[in-house]
Parts: C-alpha cells; structure tokens; sequence
C-alpha cells in the first residue's frame, strides 16, 4: 500500500486517472461485465472524478448521471456492437 508520503507525490488527477483505468471495462471484459451494474456504475463515477479534478462539471454530472441510471436500473447494456455485422 502506497504511504501518505508516496501519494503526496502524485497529482489529484493523475490518482483520479488511474482509479478511473483500474475501475474501467477493457474490451476483454466487456461481454463478462457489460450487465454488471456495480461495475458500470463504478467506471461511470470514476470517469465522473477525471472530469470534476479537470474542471469540467459538464460531463462530470453526464458520467454521474449514467452512474446513477446503472444503479437505479433505469438503463441497461447495449447489444454488443459486434454481433450481427457482416464483414464484406
């Protein structure tokens, strides 16, 4: 675990960023995860954070509101993107 000292060292949006990398859904993890609402809602709050330390409340409250729509259950996954297109 990172010491107060350690963490000193590293900026608020460089820690938020990394939170932000951490809680975010790789494409590996996406048909395991896409339904997950604690986790989408975790990467949304994450992503909320980057956006508030960089002063843009805008899409701070966007991400936070999506976060919300997870947790509350008033969204849902979209289909894979992948599935059903026919490569020519």
């Amino acid at each position: 675990m990172l010491q107060t000292s350690q963490l000193n060292e590293i900026s608020t949006l460089e820690l938020a960023q990394a939170l932000m990398e951490r809680l975010s859904i790789t494409p590996d993890d996406w048909h395991r995860l896409k339904s997950n609402r604690n986790a989408r809602a975790s990467e949304q709050v994450a992503a909320a954070m980057v956006f508030l330390v960089k002063n843009e409340p805008h899409e701070a409250q966007a991400r936070l509101e999506q976060a919300v729509g997870w947790l509350d259950k008033s969204i849902s996954a979209p289909p894979c993107p992948t599935h059903g297109h026919k490569t020519t």
